[in-house]
């Protein structure tokens, strides 16, 4: 098996593009819901339409604050707190699975293994780079953040 590549900019932008598309693609899916018949199969279209725009929405926010950390806008100890993704997103119920349409179904899986691939990028990141959690660490960043602006 090949290293894994670090996270960089155009990673992220990358990333950032395939997670539009897939949501657009699963809000497209699941607004056009008056296509199955019977209460299980709107049960199950309903869990994982919130299943899979949730799994999304963490996805993208997660894109969304690697983007700003590569620009400058957050410091990598508030992408350290914020930037998490929480392992539960990945999951969805087989049983509403057989009773989506084949296509739906392909959809729902797309999302979760798009996420399953963040969720290694992020443990990866943070296995290989250097915590700044520390409150020596955090007086550090504030006394440069002072001294930078002349406060």
């Amino acid at each position: 098996m090949s290293k894994p590549a670090t996270i960089n900019p155009r990673i992220v932008e990358a990333l950032y593009c395939e997670a539009l598309v897939l949501s657009d693609e699963v809000r497209a899916a699941f607004t056009l819901s008056g296509r199955i018949d019977g209460d299980p199969g709107r049960v199950a279209l309903s869990s994982e339409g919130l299943r899979t725009t949730t799994r999304m929405m963490h996805a993208i926010a997660w894109v969304l604050n690697h983007r700003a950390y590569f620009i400058g806008e957050i410091s990598d100890l508030q992408l350290r707190r914020h930037g998490r993704l929480s392992p539960a997103m990945r999951q969805s119920d087989p049983a509403h699975a057989l009773l989506l349409e084949p296509a739906t179904a392909r959809l729902v899986e797309a999302t979760r293994l798009f996420y399953d691939r963040l969720l290694r990028l992020d443990q990866f990141w943070r296995l290989t780079t250097p915590a700044a959690f520390g409150a020596i660490e955090q007086l550090r960043e504030r006394i440069e953040g002072e001294v930078a602006t002349g406060t």
